[in-house]
């Protein structure tokens, strides 16, 4: 018997619980997908999922043991978190689950705790080479600034200051703020790009995303986008010790001078990675065949460019004689 997927926090990522059902049936491998989340009756992914457990929020101390309970009692093979306030709970727990016989889609702790620190994630960009903005001191400014907290996601909290009036003492007295130039949006393209890492931590695929409207901090109109900043990430993050699966990276990039800023790494997939797979780049696939069919992977850039996506709200509708109550 084929041992089961579980997503965890899933919420609304309704077309990565389709996304991995698919290359399920595609590697016509019986197996199913499984979600969690705090409130299952309330997760339009866990609907469309094979069942959805419900779960406490990930700072309890009884979460572990929770799963560990889900994934003993459904044969669960492989976890795929989605939000970044658990990947390093997990990260720490990766030896425990696996001994289990379950695999969590998570890198190391050290690369997590680099990522979820934007101070560290900085300094990782310079150590490979890739450009950051120049940090500001706030009390001896020069504007325009660019403000976020250095432990911040889902685009909270970010100001964009361009006087002296607009350094608010709000923004002056924040604790978590880090203060850095501001790139111009007229010069520069803002890009996401999924790179998926095999088993062996080296690079498997590499597919820019141009985000041409953004909507509560996930691209919500891009295109892929085979440009320059391939070769350029290729040259430099080929191989990084500890990195599994998909990672997102937020970058700028000018396509006149080639010039590239990195901004943040998120080591998960990413809310716009359907853009990717919709191209061609197949990550559920790869991870399937590294972790259940035991196979190697070698890089590819078989992908489409210029691939559009367009996104829209959709619905789950869940009737009463379904057995839900609300």
């Amino acid at each position: 018997m084929d041992k089961n997927i579980l997503i965890t926090s899933a919420g609304k990522r309704v077309s990565l619980v389709r996304i991995f059902q698919e290359a399920l049936r595609k590697l016509s491998l019986q197996a199913k997908v499984y979600t969690t989340d705090m409130k299952p009756e309330m997760a339009p992914a866990g609907f469309v999922s094979d069942g959805c457990f419900k779960v406490p929020r990930v700072t309890d101390d009884n979460y572990i043991n929770r799963l560990i309970d889900i994934c003993y009692t459904n044969n669960i093979g492989l976890i795929i978190p989605t939000i970044d306030t658990e990947l390093a709970l997990l990260a720490e727990n990766k030896s425990l689950l696996r001994e289990k016989g379950v695999e969590v889609i998570v890198s190391s702790t050290d690369f997590v705790c680099t990522c979820r620190d934007k101070r560290k994630t900085s300094a990782l960009f310079q150590q490979l080479d890739i450009c950051i903005p120049e940090i500001r001191d706030k009390y001896h400014p020069k504007f325009p600034l660019f403000a976020k907290p250095y432990d911040g996601s889902l685009s909270k909290d970010i100001y964009v200051i361009r006087n002296s009036e607009e350094l608010t003492p709000e923004i002056m007295q924040h604790p978590k703020l880090i203060f850095m130039e501001y790139i111009d949006k007229t010069q520069y393209k803002e890009f996401t790009v999924d790179m998926y890492y095999g088993k062996d931590n080296k690079v498997k695929a590499i597919i820019p995303r141009e985000r041409v409207e953004i909507r509560a901090g996930e691209i919500n109109k891009g295109y892929t986008r085979k440009n320059h900043l391939v070769s350029f990430l290729k040259e430099r993050m080929d191989y990084i010790p500890g990195v599994v699966g998909c990672i997102c990276i937020q970058l700028f990039y000018n396509e006149m001078t080639h010039k590239v800023f990195g901004i943040e790494i998120n080591p998960r997939f990413g809310g716009g990675y359907p853009l990717s797979y919709y191209a061609g780049a197949n990550f559920p696939e790869f991870l399937l065949r590294e972790y259940f069919l035991n196979e190697s992977l070698s890089y590819t850039d078989s992908w489409k460019n210029n691939t559009l996506m367009l996104r829209y709200d959709s619905e789950v509708i869940v009737y009463e004689e379904e057995g839900v109550r609300f």
